[in-house]
């Protein structure tokens, strides 16, 4: 006995098609109403080397196993049927040609269940056929109704009944629609499992106050008794409609606020206070209150109820405006800024009322604007000096906040002029000043050595930042004799520049080269010199001036062959560095040197902090060359 698995098509299929193999075909279930017939169509099939003479067949009810004694729905070979079935079963296919269809009459309801059909085709080939129809007796026409009816959109409720009876055609007609609308009858139609229905439909659009209304369908059988009726109660649902809602509210600061909101729909709405998106208090209700207990700026806004169920929602809005003083102003716009580029700042803030805006600069005002929450600062072609701190300030009558922003100007190095080179006893010292943003890169270069020293050499050159000036030190020795020229070049990304270091304080140059005891001659010489220039001026009635004065900035007084008689020779021999330069370390702690001095030359007395900075600086990196 071979039992094969269910397909879920319109027919249960178990293998193949025709030709080689066995199968059978019928539909997995079917219904029809009490008292009338229904027909289960069914075909099979059986390997064709088979060939038997005559071909039988038996259909059981509720079980496919013979051995089980199954109830005997009808059997060809002998018409012996279980009595359930005496007079109700018979067979409208024929066998031979493969169709098993089966029809039952005079249906009652304990002829509902399994019905399996079992083919015999003489000797040992016979086989149930494991698939089977599920056969449903009714008694009520079925009643589909949409699963949303909603007032004011149309509907279409449908009224279907089974038609699987050939002697029994059924009738249908609509109960309690007066005013709903017109029925349609569609005929009868094919289900996708091979199985038939009348359809009945109906069109109306429902209002509110059909609501729960009893509408019914009824099936007739003519020239019969049988009659069916079927009925559904129809649940309008309509989407929520606010009727009651609070008016704007104005409160003040700290205050005690209660809003209202109530709706109307079916079913209950779910209504929900809402502000800026954010859920506040929700509950499925007819009305409900949002209480604000010491209300603050942040309170201050717009609030929505909404209402809403799954047929549709309602909305309305309350605006509550809460006196209060200005926030702490954003600021949005170009922090960075490159040399020349415009630059467009935005402060903006919220209060109310509006605030006066203003943004300040070093105390000075830039911009400023009144009973508006945003101002806008336009700063065309910045430069260096728009560099720096600025302040925007808001204010109303409840009080005043502010907030502090800074613009970055983004420039290309500028050597200052304060930048210079000193001597003292046998150490020469060039200090390169620049101002610049992003932060530069210093070069020393000496032309006359072929020797370039960077900045990133903290051996030999110190430097340090403060704000955007780069002050970088370069320490020479043993060049009293000879100093040689220096030119600092800075650059960064927007550009360079270079500039030659001039040497201040000439004269005490000279004097730390001819020493002590030539400085005796040299100041013996020099009164003799004064004296007799002196005479000669008075002879020839000019008036001169002695001697420049401390007020004039000479050029160095520098030559390399000047020498006096007696002096030290100990700076005579140089070495020259050709393209190798031969930089040696600190040996030990490089002396104090006054950088100032070259100010008091000029007749200006050097403030604390630049001789406090000299000092300071003087002790970190030197370059002897020898």
């Amino acid at each position: 006995m071979i039992f094969l698995t269910t397909l879920p098509l319109f027919w249960i299929m178990i293998s193949a098609s025709r030709g080689g193999h066995w199968g059978a075909w019928m539909p997995s279930s079917i219904s029809a109403f009490e008292g009338t017939c229904v027909s289960i169509p069914c075909r099979f099939d059986f390997p064709d080397e088979l060939r038997p003479a005559v071909v039988h067949g038996v259909w059981y009810f509720n079980s496919p196993y013979p051995k089980n004694y199954p109830p005997v729905v009808f059997k060809s070979r002998t018409q012996v049927v279980h009595e359930s079935f005496q007079g109700r079963s018979r067979l409208l296919g024929d066998l031979g040609l493969r169709n098993c269809t089966l029809l039952l009459s005079t249906l009652s309801p304990e002829l509902g269940g399994k019905y399996y059909f079992r083919g015999d085709l003489g000797g040992y080939n016979q086989y149930t056929f494991s698939e089977h129809s599920v056969l449903d007796i009714i008694n009520t026409p079925n009643i589909v109704v949409p699963p949303e009816v909603v007032a004011g959109s149309e509907v279409e409720v449908s009224c279907m009944v089974p038609d699987n009876c050939p002697e029994l055609r059924p009738e249908l007609s609509w109960l309690g629609h007066e005013g709903l609308g017109e029925p349609t009858v569609l005929g009868r139609l094919r289900e996708d499992e091979g199985t038939w229905v009348q359809v009945s439909l109906l069109h109306f659009v429902p209002t509110r106050e059909a609501n729960g209304h009893r509408l019914g369908c009824q099936a007739a059988f003519p020239n019969t008794t049988l009659q069916f009726e079927g009925y559904a109660s129809l649940d309008v649902k309509y989407p929520p409609v606010i009727v009651e809602m609070n008016s704007s509210v104005e409160a003040i600061e700290g205050s005690h606020v209660s809003l209202l909101c109530g709706a109307d729909s079916n079913p209950l709405p779910l209504l929900t206070w809402m502000r800026d998106g954010m859920v506040l208090r929700e509950a499925v209700a007819e009305s409900l209150y949002l209480d604000l207990e010491e209300v603050t700026p942040g309170e201050d806004g717009i609030y929505a109820c909404l209402a809403e169920n799954a047929y549709g929602q309602d909305n309305r809005t309350v605006e509550l405006s809460v006196m209060y003083a200005p926030w702490k102003p954003t600021v949005n716009g170009t922090v960075v800024a490159v040399e020349g580029e415009t630059v467009s700042i935005l402060c903006s803030t919220q209060s109310n009322p509006d605030p006066i805006l203003t943004i300040f600069k070093e105390k000075q005002i830039l911009a400023t604007i009144i009973y508006e929450s945003q101002l806008q600062l336009e700063l065309p072609a910045v430069t260096p000096e728009d560099d720096g701190e600025y302040w925007c300030v808001a204010e109303n009558q409840y009080g005043q906040t502010a907030t502090a922003f800074n613009l970055s100007v983004e420039f290309a190095p500028i050597i200052l002029l304060e930048s210079h080179c000193a001597a003292a006893r046998d150490t020469v010292q060039c200090l390169c000043v620049v101002k610049s943003n992003p932060e530069p890169s210093v070069a020393f270069e000496l032309p006359s050595r072929n020797v370039t020293v960077n900045e990133t050499e903290r051996e030999f050159v110190y430097s340090e930042r403060s704000g955007l000036l780069l002050t970088s030190i370069l320490t020479l020795r043993g060049q009293a004799q000879a100093p040689p020229r220096v030119i600092c070049t800075s650059r960064n990304l927007y550009g360079t520049q270079s500039l030659e270091l001039p040497f201040q304080g000439a004269h005490r140059l000279m004097w730390a080269k001819i020493g002590p005891v030539g400085a005796v001659v040299a100041f013996a010489i020099l009164i003799a010199i004064v004296c007799y220039i002196t005479q000669t001026r008075r002879k020839k009635n000019v008036t001169e001036n002695p001697s420049f004065s401390a007020g004039d900035n000479p050029h160095v007084l520098y030559t390399p062959e000047f020498r006096i008689s007696g002096a030290p020779d100990k700076y005579e021999s140089k070495r020259r560095l050709g393209s190798g330069r031969r930089l040696l370390g600190l040996r030990g702690e490089p002396p104090e040197l006054d950088l100032s001095y070259s100010h008091s030359d000029l007749g200006k007395q050097p403030t604390k902090d630049s001789y406090t900075l000299t000092e300071e600086l003087a002790e970190y990196a030197e370059i002897r060359v020898k």
